[in-house]
C-alpha cells in the first residue's frame, strides 16, 4: 500500500551524533502525523547492519505502521512499563520542562502540555516539583520554534536554565518534557549534564507529551545521561489529550505501584 503524500514527506534525516549513535528521523508534513524512528543504537550494537539495511528496515516499519491504522488522530498513545512495580516509599520529585504559548494542535496556551501532566503526577503521588525554566523560547511561533529546536539538537547546544534542585533528597525522580526532534528539548540536557552523577541507584521515570512521536529516544537518552540509575520505560501521551487525560495518568501510575 502506498503512503499518502498528504501525510508524509518522503525523506529521512540520518544523523550521527553523540558518541556515534545513529538516529533516523522521519518528518511528516502535518506535525500530528510526525513519527520519529529513533535510536537504532541497540540494533547497530548487536548486528553489523549497514546504512542501506537500516534505511530498508525503517521504511518497512513506516509502511507497516501507516497501513495498520494504529496511530489514528485523537487516539491516546501511552507506553509504560506496567510489569515493573516501583517502590513508592521515600521522596519523589517531578523534574520537567514545558512550553506554553504557540503549540501544535492546541494553539496558544497559557499552561504547557507537560506542565499539566507534571501537575497530575504531583497531585496523585505527593511528589515535589522542579520546573526547568528558560526564557529562550518565549513568544516564539510554532514553526520558528521547531526550526530552532532542530538547530539546537544538531549542534548539541545546552541552553541555560533558572535555579536548581538537590537531587540527593529524592529516591524517585520523574523526568518529563515535550518531544522536539526525536528527544527532549536541549535545555533538559543542560540539566542532565549538570546532574549526571546524582541519580545513581535511584529510580528514574521518563514521560513525554507529543503529537505522534511517543517516547521517541527519550528513555535511551535518560539512560545515557544518568549511568547507574534505574530507568523505567516511561509514559507518553498526546499533548492535545492531556487536559482530559488525568485518568490515563492515574492508571499508569497505579500500574507502576503508586
Amino acid at each position: 500500500m502506498r503512503l499518502s503524500e498528504s501525510k508524509v514527506t518522503h525523506f529521512f534525516i540520518i544523523e550521527r551524533y553523540f558518541r556515534q549513535k545513529v538516529k533516523i528521523l522521519t518528518y511528516f508534513v502535518q506535525p500530528h502525523y510526525r513519527k520519529i524512528f529513533v535510536s537504532l543504537q541497540r540494533i547497530t550494537k548487536q548486528t553489523n547492519m549497514n546504512i542501506r539495511s537500516i534505511i530498508t528496515a525503517a521504511v518497512a516499519l513506516l509502511v507497516s505502521t501507516a497501513c495498520s491504522g494504529n496511530a489514528k488522530q485523537g487516539t491516546e498513545q501511552t507506553t509504560s512499563n506496567e510489569t515493573t512495580v516501583m517502590a513508592k516509599d521515600g521522596k519523589s520529585l517531578v523534574v520537567f520542562f514545558s512550553h506554553a504559548g504557540d503549540n501544535y494542535s492546541v494553539g496558544n496556551i497559557e499552561v504547557g502540555n507537560t506542565k499539566i501532566v507534571a501537575d497530575y503526577i504531583t497531585e496523585l503521588t505527593g511528589a515535589e516539583q522542579f520546573e526547568i525554566v528558560t526564557h529562550k523560547y518565549d513568544g516564539m511561533a510554532y514553526n520558528p520554534l521547531i526550526k530552532l529546536a532542530k538547530e539546537e539538537t544538531a549542534a548539541g547546544e545546552l541552553p541555560e536554565y533558572e535555579g536548581d534542585v538537590d537531587l540527593s533528597k529524592y529516591d524517585t525522580v520523574f523526568i518529563g518534557g515535550p518531544v522536539w526532534w526525536g528527544t527532549y528539548p536541549q535545555v533538559m540536557f543542560t540539566f542532565f549534564k549538570k546532574h549526571t552523577n546524582d541519580l545513581k541507584g535511584k529510580t528514574v521515570i521518563p514521560f513525554t507529551t507529543h503529537e505522534g512521536s511517543g517516547l521517541a529516544n527519550c528513555v535511551e537518552d535518560v539512560e545515557e545521561a544518568f549511568p547507574g540509575a534505574n530507568v523505567s520505560k516511561g509514559f507518553s501521551i498526546y499533548g492535545h489529550d492531556v487536559r482530559s487525560g488525568k485518568a490515563r495518568v492515574e492508571k499508569w501510575l497505579k500500574g507502576i505501584g503508586y
